[in-house]
């Protein structure tokens, strides 16, 4: 009895060793929570961060859907004027590399991105007295990722990431680069 006890746990563990669990299947759904900053900015005053929701294709390949928000800050003599972004992003990611049993993957991503920016929190008029000539605007552009991604557990994901965007009509850089690293739960 005790022999084939032994027996089936050392079959069990040889099974279990060439079976993996079925990642990145078509119609998958996970959702996403990243944070960030810009490339070029301070980490405290500039920040980003993002939730997204993301529906697996064929290869791996997935659509992506986001809600982000961000806040950059513009010096005028020892005043720190907030600019915030409030965005809606939508998109697909395309699987680039990864090993066999999708435990490491890299993504590349491209996106359509428009939403809302605001100056100053909508006040125009500054403590010392001064005007904000620029006014809260609708934004839009594109943009792209470059995602790392490891599994962590079958349904936990953790990510590394690079975007690039590219805005019209905002009062900041139209050229904006972010780097953050976030988590995504597979359901």
């Amino acid at each position: 009895m005790r022999k084939i006890l032994i027996l089936k746990v050392i079959m069990l563990c040889f099974i279990s060793s060439l079976v993996s669990a079925q990642r990145m299947i078509p119609k998958q759904k996970g959702f996403e929570i990243n944070a960030g900053t810009f490339a070029e900015t301070q980490m405290n005053k500039n920040f980003y961060v993002n939730a997204a929701f993301m529906v697996y294709g064929k290869k791996g390949n997935y659509q992506l859907y986001s809600l982000e928000y961000s806040q950059q800050t513009a010096n005028y003599q020892s005043l720190s004027i907030p600019i915030a972004n409030y965005l809606a992003e939508a998109g697909y990611g395309f699987h680039f590399l990864g090993d066999y049993k999708r435990n490491v993957n890299l993504y590349t991503a491209v996106s359509a991105t428009a939403g809302y920016e605001t100056i100053n929190n909508g006040n125009s008029e500054l403590p010392d007295g001064g005007l904000i000539v620029d006014q809260d605007n609708f934004i839009y552009g594109a943009g792209g990722k470059l995602s790392l991604e490891t599994y962590l557990t079958d349904q936990l994901v953790f990510l590394i990431q690079g975007k690039v965007k590219v805005l019209w009509n905002t009062d900041l850089e139209q050229f904006r680069l972010s780097l953050g690293f976030g988590f995504r739960f597979n359901f």
